[in-house]
C-alpha cells in the first residue's frame, strides 16, 4: 500500500503547493479544505490508508487544534505535521501536547516538509508496531491489525469478523507459514472473548506420549515422573480461546479424548478422579489435507467434522503479492527497532526483487529473509545486495560477480620503489618467487589516478579469492555493500 498524505488548509493556493510537493517526493495525496472534512475523511478511511497528515493550524470553523482535539485517541497511529504562519513557542508547545508529531512554518522549503514527512512515517510506523504488539499481547488484536489488504485475505477478514459472532469451532487451513494464529488472535480479538487467555498448542511438536497430560492436565503421581499436578491446556484456556495448530498430527488415543472434551465440554485429565468443566473457543489449524487422511484412517471422521464446521483457507503468500510491500515495510520497522539500527526503507529494486520471488515459506520465510537483511545491511536502506539467496534465483538479479580475467604475465620485477616507464612495485605474496603488483606509473610516466589503481586492486583481489565477495570485502577492509557499489561505480560487472 503507497504512502498516502492527508493535506488539510483552506488556502486553495496553498494546497496545490503542498500537493505538488508531496507527489514529487513520491507519495500519493489526498486534500480537505476544512477541518470538518479532514475528520469526515480519516474516520471514513480503511486502517492505513491515511498515513500520515499535514495540517494547518489557522482554519474558519473546526481549526487545526480542534482537529487534534478529534483525532487525540488515535494520535499514536497517525502522524500530524502541522503548519501555521505563526510559530511562536507557545503554539508549537500546544501543538506538540495536542499529539503533533512536527511542526513547520509557512512558507516552508520542499526539503524541509519532504523529511518532516520521511521521519513522520517512521515515527507512525513505529508507533503502530507497539500499539500492535501491545494489542497482541492482551489478546485483543484484530483483523485491522492484520497487514492483509489484498482481495483474498479481505475474504478472510469477511469469513473470520462472521465467526468471532458465534462460539462456532473454527478450522484454518493454509500452508505453513502463511499467518493462520494471527488470522486465530484476530477472530478471538473480535469476539465477546477479546482479553480472555488465547492459549496455543502445537500438536506436531509435542512428544506422543506427553501429548494428553499436555492438552488435559494429570495429577500428582498419576505416571512416573508426575511429582506435581498439572492442569493443561485446556484448563488453562478456559473462557478463552484454546488454538490447536496442527491439528492433524495428534495421536488416534488423544482424537477420541478431544472428541469428547467438545462434545460434552468437559475433560478427563490423566489420574484424575473426575471430569472437569471447562468452557473454551476452539480454533484448530492445519497445513495437512484432512480430508484425505481420512480416508486413510489416519484421522478420525467424527472428530473431522466437529472441527470442520467453519472452514477458513488462508492463502499463500504467492496467491496475495499485494500484501508483500507492506509487509517488508513492516518487518523493516519491527527489526530495525529490535536490532537499534536506523534504516530509511528498502530500495525500489530490492523490492521489485522480493515481488518478483515466489516466497515458498510464505511469511514466515518473508520474514527471516528481512530480519537477515537487516542484520547485515550496511547502507541506509536494503539494497539488492542484501538478499543474495533471493537474487540468484530470480532473473536478472544474480548479485555474484564471476571472477576478473586474469592479466597477461608481467616480467619479475625488482621489489622497490615504482619506477619511470610503468614499472610496478611488486609485492611478494610469501610463496615463494611468485609476485603480483599494481602498476602505479602509467606509460607516460606519470602517476595513476586513485580510481584507476583502486579498480585494479579490487579486481586483483576478486581474482585471488576467486569472485567470493565477503571474503573480497574483508580482504580490503570494506563493507560488503560498498565493494558491490564500487564494483558498479568502476564498471568491473562487464569484465567479470
Amino acid at each position: 500500500m503507497p504512502t498516502r498524505i492527508l493535506i488539510v488548509d483552506d488556502d486553495p493556493v496553498q494546497r496545490r503547493v503542498l500537493e505538488e510537493i508531496i507527489r514529487r517526493g513520491g507519495h500519493d495525496v489526498i486534500v480537505a479544505a476544512t477541518g470538518e472534512e479532514a475528520i469526515a475523511r480519516i474516520s471514513s478511511a480503511a486502517p492505513g490508508e491515511i498515513t500520515a497528515v499535514v495540517l494547518d493550524l489557522v482554519m474558519p470553523g473546526l481549526d487545526g487544534m480542534g482537529v487534534l482535539e478529534v483525532l487525540r485517541p488515535d494520535a499514536s497511529s497517525l502522524p500530524v505535521i502541522v503548519q501555521t504562519a505563526q510559530g511562536g513557542i507557545d503554539t508549537v508547545v500546544s501543538a506538540m501536547r495536542a499529539g503533533a508529531t512536527d511542526f513547520v512554518v509557512k512558507p516552508v522549503s520542499p526539503e524541509r516538509l519532504l523529511v518532516s514527512i520521511k521521519n513522520a512515517l517512521k515515527v507512525g510506523a513505529l508507533q503502530g508496531e507497539i500499539k500492535r504488539m501491545r494489542r497482541k499481547s492482551a489478546g485483543v488484536l484484530t483483523f485491522d491489525d492484520l497487514i492483509a489488504s489484498s482481495p483474498v485475505m479481505e475474504q478472510v477478514r469477511r469469513l473470520g469478523e462472521r465467526a468471532a459472532r458465534s462460539n462456532i469451532p473454527v478450522l484454518l487451513e493454509g500452508e505453513s507459514g502463511v499467518g493462520k494464529e494471527l488470522v486465530a488472535r484476530a477472530i478471538q480479538g473480535t469476539s465477546a472473548r477479546r482479553g480472555k487467555p488465547f492459549v496455543t498448542v502445537n500438536c506436531g511438536a509435542i512428544p506422543e506420549n506427553l501429548v494428553e497430560s499436555i492438552l488435559f492436565g494429570h495429577e500428582k503421581g498419576s505416571f512416573t515422573g508426575a511429582t506435581e499436578k498439572h492442569v493443561g491446556k485446556f484448563v488453562e484456556a478456559d473462557g478463552g480461546t484454546l488454538f490447536l495448530d496442527e491439528v492433524g498430527e495428534l495421536p488416534a488415543d488423544v482424537q477420541v479424548k478431544l472428541l469428547r472434551a467438545l462434545q460434552d465440554g468437559e475433560i478427563d485429565p490423566v489420574g484424575a478422579k473426575k471430569s472437569v468443566k471447562v468452557d473454551i473457543r476452539l480454533i484448530s489449524a492445519t497445513n495437512r489435507d484432512l480430508i484425505e487422511m481420512v480416508r486413510q484412517g489416519r484421522f478420525r471422521e467424527d472428530l473431522f467434522y466437529r472441527l470442520n464446521v467453519f472452514p477458513i483457507l488462508v492463502a499463500p503468500l504467492r496467491e496475495r503479492m499485494e500484501d508483500v510491500p507492506e509487509l517488508v515495510r513492516h518487518f523493516i520497522t519491527k527489526f530495525a527497532t529490535e536490532e537499534n539500527r536506523r534504516l530509511d526503507g528498502i530500495s525500489a529494486e530490492a523490492m521489485d526483487l522480493l515481488m518478483r520471488y515466489s516466497w515458498p515459506g510464505n511469511v514466515r520465510q518473508l520474514e527471516n529473509t528481512i530480519f537477515r537483511a537487516v542484520v547485515l545491511a550496511e547502507s541506509d536502506s536494503l539494497q539488492v545486495e542484501e538478499f543474495p539467496q533471493i537474487a540468484a534465483i530470480v532473473d536478472g538479479f544474480d548479485v555474484r560477480i564471476p571472477p576478473a580475467p586474469q592479466r597477461p604475465p608481467e616480467p619479475p620485477q625488482p621489489i622497490g620503489p615504482a619506477m619511470i616507464g610503468g614499472e610496478f612495485p611488486v609485492i611478494a605474496n610469501g610463496s615463494g618467487d611468485d609476485r603480483v603488483g599494481i602498476r602505479v606509473i602509467n606509460d607516460l610516466g606519470e602517476i595513476r589516478s586513485l580510481e584507476d589503481v583502486e579498480a585494479d586492486m579490487i579486481r586483483l583481489a576478486i581474482s585471488r579469492y576467486d569472485g567470493h565477495m565477503s571474503k573480497v570485502a574483508r580482504k580490503l577492509g570494506i563493507g560488503r555493500s560498498t565493494l558491490y557499489r564500487k564494483v558498479r561505480e568502476l564498471g568491473l560487472e562487464a569484465h567479470g
